[in-house]
């Protein structure tokens, strides 16, 4: 346990913010190597699954943090916003190289998500997030209430099991690594249900 309480103490110190920082200086590093080349012969497709998987690993991430939290003592809350948040900034920019550099045009797009499944999965995940990204701000607690606004973001629970079926049904042949996510994706989701407790029995006198 000393050493769970010295990562903590470690967690404690590194301010949220320097994430954020990390995390957009991490998304335009990958968006130059694109512009330069660096990441292959196809790079727009090499950016767009680069940044759809960045963000489902954030989500999964930000779904552990309360498990890790209540069954080992990691205690990563202070970041729990920041992964949220990064999670849908990598989302929104692996939905705008498919939409403005890949696909292009309005009518193709919209072609895409209703005739592709594995596209409408992937889409309706990411309306899922979108009023989650909205209101990750301490202004949206106060406004809605914190009750109302936990309820909002267990939205992210369907968002994570949607990204999950959007990346094995986009996968091309077997892969086992989409379904290994999936299987790490079902297990931080059980983590929630509330399994029925064993009631002791009254003792006879």
């Amino acid at each position: 346990m000393q050493l769970v309480q010295t990562i903590n103490t470690g967690i404690r110190r590194i301010p949220s913010w320097l994430l954020y920082i990390v995390g957009a200086a991490y998304g335009g590093w990958l968006f130059f190597l694109a512009l330069t080349g660096g990441l292959g012969f196809d790079p727009i497709e090499a950016l767009e699954h680069r940044y759809g998987k960045i963000a489902f690993q954030l989500l999964l991430v930000g779904l552990a943090v309360t498990p890790l939290r209540q069954y080992l003592g990691l205690n990563l809350m202070s970041w729990r916003r920041a992964i949220g948040v990064l999670a849908f900034f990598f989302l929104l920019a692996h939905f705008t190289v498919w939409a403005v550099l890949d696909v292009q045009r309005l009518d193709a797009i919209w072609a895409d998500i209703v005739k592709r499944p594995y596209v409408t999965i992937g889409m309706a995940g990411f309306l899922l997030l979108i009023p989650l990204g909205l209101t990750s701000n301490n202004l949206s607690v106060r406004k809605m209430g914190a009750a109302a606004w936990r309820r909002l973001h267990k939205l992210v629970y369907p968002a994570a099991l949607l990204g999950a079926l959007h990346w094995v049904w986009l996968a091309k042949g077997f892969q086992i690594e989409p379904l290994i996510y999936m299987a790490i994706t079902l297990c931080l989701l059980a983590t929630r249900l509330n399994m029925p407790r064993l009631r002791p029995q009254p003792r006879r006198a």
